[in-house]
């Protein structure tokens, strides 16, 4: 999952991309309202979270036009303690949920995973797919009860398919989604991690829980 924050206090900007980094997400940074925008336009992005008080452009605005040019993903704003008026203005112009600063970084864990999950459709923090169950809170994944370890790129992987059940994606969507930077979208990486996945997940070779689609990308399976 791809996370963008725009902050413009560069050691909280830096904190917070290491406390979501550390729960293996990706995560961009912007430090003013207009690159901001850019980011969250341009760029795929699973969820932002926005600081209101930001040089340039204001979080506020930056909501407000980001919504304008149908920007869908779910927006987390962070707002001063004493300025109750910011939260009611923020979610008016957009924005799905608010933290007050200062807050623990835990609690911004939690309502990052939470947004993500309701933008899926999934109030649960567990998720299930066959005999494939993963808890996107504790990133533990299980098969048919058995605990089963994977890497932190696999685990990413695994988790953009189950978020999107039935759709079909991309290896440059899931190159954009997993990773925090630029890399050659036709390199036979994703490749690599989704064969490591399936015989993780299906070491038998009997459940095919990934479809490959020729030309077109990777699909969870809809039947099992």
């Amino acid at each position: 999952m791809r996370i963008l924050v725009i902050e413009d206090d560069l050691h909280l900007a830096d904190n917070l991309r290491a406390a979501l980094e550390k729960e293996k997400y990706s995560v961009d940074l912007a430090h003013d309202g207009e690159s901001g925008l850019f980011h969250l336009t341009e760029y795929p992005l699973d969820l932002a979270v926005i600081d209101l008080g930001l040089p340039k452009m204001n979080g506020i605005e930056v909501i407000k036009r980001a919504r304008a040019q149908q920007a869908e993903l779910p927006i987390l704003i962070l707002t001063a303690r004493d300025r109750w008026q910011d939260k009611v203005e923020g979610l008016d112009a957009g924005a799905d949920d608010y933290l007050t600063k200062p807050f623990h970084p835990e609690e911004l864990i939690a309502r990052c995973n939470a947004l993500i999950r309701r933008s899926a459709g999934q109030a649960n923090p567990e998720m299930i797919a066959g005999p494939i169950r993963i808890n996107t809170r504790s990133q533990q994944v299980w098969l048919n009860n058995i605990e089963v370890s994977l890497t932190g790129y696999e685990y990413r992987v695994l988790e953009y398919l189950m978020v999107n059940p039935q759709k079909v994606i991309s290896k440059s969507e899931l190159t954009e989604h997993i990773y925090d930077q630029d890399f050659d979208l036709d390199s036979n990486v994703i490749e690599v991690f989704v064969l490591r996945l399936r015989k993780k997940i299906d070491p038998d070779g009997t459940l095919n829980p990934i479809e490959t689609l020729r030309g077109r990308g990777y699909r969870l399976r809809s039947q099992w």
